[in-house]
């Protein structure tokens, strides 16, 4: 006699029977991000009919491609980070191993440092927390009075070591404020967009508590922490690399990675619909229904042409949307935070009782520059700004970063410049396009510290992003914890997106991968 196979026993089953089980199963996907693509692939890679949905015309979200008089560039996440090997994997397993590149060397520069102006950002650090304050790099920004502060780390009794939970209190504590403010603060407001006294320690920089204890002084700990590192890198016979500098990108922009998995999707069954908003989800006796809208679609004419009257009705807004709702046996919501809870509150009801994370809107202008002046890469492959000093957060000098962005872009320059940060709206927010490419330009020109004159502009792009809270925020992890709890106690929905796993494809994509096995299981095992 046999028995049914259990959630903990898969394998037990025949292959025909798993695979008959799983096309009997249809799941929709809302949101056309990575992590949706990837949850949505996941599904469809055992058989099951899926169906994606995104609101906008294009899928990627946080990954646009952007095109400046014939260049092609990333006009958002223009990169990934390479620890834990799972966003490599994912780019091999789709075929675009050979695409793969690494950022070009030149070091980042800090901008608006109080007496000096612009220098390179200090080498041999952890989110600017110097290893020794007396190198030369360091005392050029900290000046000696800084030096001499940070240097009492040292010699001070160790307190409350190894129980300090925000890194900014921490790092003033032990080295006073300018390393906070001239150092840190300017990397953790690139990084994270955020101050450093909101910046949890042990999950930005894990192990430097435990360092800090075993050593009895911050800078000592950094080091340590930096010869451990370096020692696992001589182990494996790797390099070994400056924390939060292990990234690598793709030549032609991070969006061949969402055009491929939108290809496999098509390839493994799977139906994808742009312009479709979801008005709702609820349970039905099978399953889920859920409400969506759309535009109508154009009417051809006789030779493909778009009938004229149709057209003037479009544009009118006089053709009511499409209304329709479509069957699932399971959802998997992968929008940002503020879209999922709105979804999730009828199907998800304890969900109003996990706080909300505070998500800023972050604009990134990107521009394309006739400037000769920046032809060396005076201040290497980005700036970062002390906070206060600048309305802007941060700069990437991208033909100085990255060699096909370069040789996409002939003798001309592409610069990206950030605004806006956690408790700061991006100054660039009540602007038209024409003046936050202005104020781009302006801003970009001190922080390089190389004339840029309005006609050297030859193009440019604003891009709006709703930035999640990062996992290193302080609360995040509880935020995130309840949350999904709420989630996962109602059978048949699924939340993926950087607002649960943190941001980053390196944390999104195995999130969105484990929840979107986890929701199969369920379906095909319980």
């Amino acid at each position: 006699m046999t028995s049914e196979p259990s959630s903990s026993e898969p394998s037990s089953a025949e292959p025909s029977d798993l695979a008959a089980r799983a096309a009997e199963k249809h799941v929709v996907v809302i949101g056309g991000g990575i992590g949706g693509l990837v949850a949505a692939r996941e599904c469809a890679k055992v058989g099951m009919q899926v169906t994606l949905l995104e609101v906008a015309d294009e899928l990627g979200g946080a990954i646009r491609r952007i095109e400046l008089d014939g260049v092609d560039v990333d006009a958002g996440a223009e990169s990934y980070a390479t620890r834990g090997g799972l966003v490599r994997a994912l780019v091999e397993e789709l075929g675009l191993a050979d695409r793969i590149v690494a950022p070009r060397p030149g070091g980042a520069w800090l901008a608006g440092i109080p007496g000096v102006g612009a220098a390179p950002l200090p080498v041999g650090g952890i989110l600017g927390i110097p290893a020794n304050p007396f190198q030369d790099d360091v005392r050029r920004i900290l000046g000696w009075s800084g030096v001499w502060r940070a240097y009492l780390d040292r010699v001070r009794p160790p307190l409350t070591i190894g129980h300090q939970l925000s890194l900014g209190k921490l790092v003033s504590s032990r080295m006073g404020s300018k390393v906070r403010d001239r150092l840190v603060a300017p990397v953790t407001t690139g990084v994270y967009s955020a101050s450093p006294d909101d910046v949890d320690i042990d999950i930005a920089a894990p192990g430097l508590n435990a360092a800090l204890t075993r050593v009895g002084s911050l800078s000592g700990a950094v080091q340590s922490l930096r010869d451990d590192a370096a020692a696992k890198a001589a182990d494996t016979q790797a390099a070994a690399k400056t924390p939060g500098a292990a990234v690598e990108g793709l030549t032609g922009g991070m969006s061949g990675l969402v055009d491929a998995l939108a290809d496999d999707l098509t390839r493994l069954g799977a139906e994808v619909r742009t312009g479709v908003r979801v008005r709702s989800i609820r349970k039905t006796a099978k399953g889920w229904g859920i409400e969506t809208e759309a535009a109508p679609a154009v009417t051809p004419g006789p030779v493909g042409e778009t009938d004229p009257l149709v057209a003037e009705l479009h544009a009118a807004e006089a053709v009511e949307p499409v209304i329709e709702e479509i069957a699932a046996d399971a959802v998997i919501v992968a929008t940002p935070e503020a879209a999922a809870r709105s979804l999730l509150t009828a199907a998800v009801p304890a969900l109003k009782n996990a706080e909300a994370a505070s998500s800023p809107e972050i604009e990134i202008v990107t521009l394309l520059l006739d400037a000769p002046g920046l032809d060396a890469a005076p201040r290497g492959t980005g700036v970062l700004t002390v906070p206060g000093s600048h309305t802007a957060k941060a700069l990437t000098h991208s033909t100085a970063k990255w060699a096909w962005v370069r040789e996409a872009a002939g003798r001309r320059h592409l610069v990206r410049v950030s605004f806006g940060a956690q408790g700061e709206p991006a100054a660039t927010a009540a602007l038209s396009d024409e003046a936050a490419a202005d104020l781009a330009r302006t801003e970009a020109a001190t922080m390089l510290g190389v004339a840029l004159a309005p006609d050297s502009v030859i193009a440019s792009h604003r891009g709006r992003f709703v930035q999640s809270q990062p996992a290193s925020i302080i609360g995040s992890g509880e935020r995130r914890t309840a949350a999904r709890a709420a989630v996962r106690a109602v059978p048949g929905i699924a939340a993926v997106g950087a607002w649960l796993a943190g941001t980053g494809l390196a944390q999104v994509i195995p999130d969105a991968r484990d929840e979107a096995d986890r929701l199969r299981r369920a379906l095909l095992w319980e």
